[in-house]
């Protein structure tokens, strides 16, 4: 996320030419892009990262339900 974020702000800062990212290239930024992509579509799917992040939303979801059905029963 915080490589979208900064591809976001350079994005930003280039297109309004604020101050020393009026003279960065914009091969930089798109090179960003092409990481991002690289790295969301294969490179997190090849280490198992995006499973591990479903796995523990399904452990946070089933933690809620036992907790909400223990409280229920006081």
């Amino acid at each position: 996320m915080p490589l979208i974020l900064l591809i976001a702000a350079l994005l930003v800062l280039r297109f309004f030419e604020v101050w020393k990212f009026a003279e960065l290239s914009w091969w930089w930024i798109v090179g960003l892009m092409v990481f991002a992509f690289i790295w969301f579509e294969y490179v997190e799917k090849l280490l198992g990262w995006d499973k591990k992040k479903a796995h523990d939303e399904d452990d946070k979801r089933r933690k809620a339900r036992v907790k909400n059905s223990f409280d229920k029963r006081k």
